[in-house]
């Protein structure tokens, strides 16, 4: 299993570079200005300051010529053509399609529609994979993703470029979080730490590579291109990557397991007598006639131990999203060469995960979930004591913020993966990222408050940071533990006495502790 592990980690980053060109060409800021009636189309963004004076009025509170009016007979007059600032940037879709001005709202429209379908996405692909198996759902997905990456690149406008985008963001879900739960239900307790982390370094890595392909390349349907086709690659890798043992124990498909688990001891020099190997197999899978042959993502909320976890992993996610997407669009405020700032953004979470593999196998996931959303809501709550004659104090805490989210975004990842038992363990995965789009939908919303009260986004993100890390500490910890397969399972998962029963079974020898093998 090791090489299809380190191809996880790999397909795990690659969801992130048609992701990331969304933010480039929505996030990145671009000049312009109103066409006067003496100029060419062609003409150069740059004024004298006396030509300024005379055709554009100045607005004072925001320091500069309006970039939306030209002065007509001593009044304020609308226009509809506009010269942009090409010193930066060949094309993008701001500039080709002119939103700006009284249209600079469809790029929120965008935005919306692009998280509305990585949501969707999160629900639907979420679910196929629980019952369909997570390879197939997975490669459907990066067809699809590829497929459409491509169409969004030969949008003739900003409508039909959206559509595609919504596909596009449905996608990520197939590809990364289906890719995910794979590499988590590949290895053991022991392990589930460094897969699940690795695969997040990968993404934040993908998500810095987006500079690198814009620093070379400058037209955005060029850009789509090439961030879109090295999806293709990863095709051959049908011939890989195997269906989760897990998922096909789940759905009584014994032989298939058997055949998958000699593979992988056979790879791993590993001999497996056959009689512990069915005994194995016996102990994992569930009866056909059990009532949870079917189950859907709905019966989370019938069970009150489950019910109750779910909700809290909810909020988790949610809180986690808002916080780390209302962060990361704040950055835009630096500053200074775009691709650097890009840059930072992606490399600042690689400390986070680098502390996440130092602690997360020793301190627990809980400790760490609550510690690192506790240390970012107060880092956060903090700003509003900053005087103004300090923005770099502002600045410090909220990078302290940032990382500590980040931590704890990578966190909530696997220890929510690690709550759901394996028969809803990818659509209870789905439905958590889905309330994360919720919370990243409502993220630019959030720091649009700003303009009431410069600290009031960070307030809020602190707030809801400080009540999520409480309510993590209800969770049961999941360290070295083995992941619950069933709904009856997890609804004993974590109890006083599930613990004592796991204390009394590790007294028991190997034969006994097969044949009477307790359900954790």
């Amino acid at each position: 299993m090791r090489l299809s592990q380190v191809v996880e980690h790999v397909l795990a980053g690659e969801s992130e570079p048609p992701v990331g060109v969304r933010f480039w060409c929505h996030q990145t800021p671009f000049r312009s200005r109103c066409q006067l009636p003496s100029e060419l189309p062609n003409a150069t963004y740059e004024l004298p300051i006396s030509i300024l004076n005379e055709s554009y009025p100045y607005e004072a509170a925001l320091e500069r010529y309006s970039s939306c009016s030209l002065l007509e007979n001593g009044r304020d007059a609308p226009c509809d053509s506009y010269i942009y600032d090409y010193s930066k940037y060949e094309s993008s879709i701001v500039i080709e399609w002119n939103i700006v001005c009284n249209r600079a709202y469809l790029t929120a429209i965008g935005d919306a529609i692009f998280m509305l379908g990585v949501l969707v996405g999160s629900i639907v692909f979420g679910d196929l994979s629980d019952r369909f198996g997570r390879r197939i759902i997975f490669f459907i997905s990066l067809v699809i993703q590829v497929v459409f990456g491509v169409l969004v690149s030969i949008a003739p406008e900003f409508w039909s470029y959206s559509i595609f985008r919504f596909v596009v963001g449905s996608t990520t879900s197939g590809v990364f979080l289906v890719a995910y739960v794979i590499a988590m239900e590949m290895v053991g307790p022991m392990d589930r730490l460094i897969a699940g982390v690795v695969c997040q370094m990968f993404f934040s890595c993908g998500y810095m590579l987006v500079a690198l392909f814009a620093y070379f390349i400058h037209d955005w349907r060029y850009l789509q291109v090439a961030l879109t086709l090295p999806g293709a690659v990863f095709f051959c890798y049908w011939w890989f990557i195997p269906e989760s043992a897990r998922w096909l124990l789940t759905k009584g498909r014994l032989q298939e397991a058997k055949v998958l688990i000699q593979k992988a001891a056979k790879e791993n020099k590993v001999i497996i007598p056959d009689e512990d190997l069915h005994a194995l197999l016996a102990s994992e899978v569930k009866p056909k006639d059990t009532k949870e042959e079917s189950v859907t993502i709905l019966e989370i909320f019938k069970h009150p131990n489950l019910r109750k976890r779910s909700l809290i992993v909810f909020f988790d996610w949610m809180v986690n999203s808002m916080t780390y997407y209302g962060l990361s669009w704040n950055t835009s405020n630096l500053g200074g060469n775009d691709y650097v700032n890009f840059v930072i953004a992606g490399a600042v979470e690689l400390p986070a995960y680098t502390f996440l593999l130092l602690t997360l196998n020793r301190w627990g996931r809980k400790s760490i979930l609550c510690g690192c959303m506790v240390t970012a809501g107060v880092a956060l709550l903090l700003t509003m004591a900053v005087p103004q004659a300090h923005p770099w104090m502002t600045v410090t805490l909220a990078m302290i913020g940032k990382l500590a989210i980040t931590a704890s975004y990578g966190t909530v990842y696997i220890f929510s993966t690690e709550q759901f038992p394996t028969v809803i363990r990818n659509a209870g995965l789905g439905a958590g990222s889905m309330c994360a789009r919720i919370g990243s939908i409502s993220a630019p919303l959030i720091n649009l408050s700003n303009e009431v009260w410069k600290p009031f986004p960070l307030i809020i993100f602190g707030i809801l940071s400080l009540l999520a890390g409480c309510l993590s500490l209800l969770l049961p910890e999941t360290l070295n533990q083995k992941l619950p397969a069933t709904i009856a399972d997890c609804e004993t998962f974590g109890s006083p006495m599930t613990v004592i029963e796991e204390e009394k079974q590790l007294k028991c020898d190997d034969d006994l502790e097969r044949n009477d093998k307790i359900k954790l």
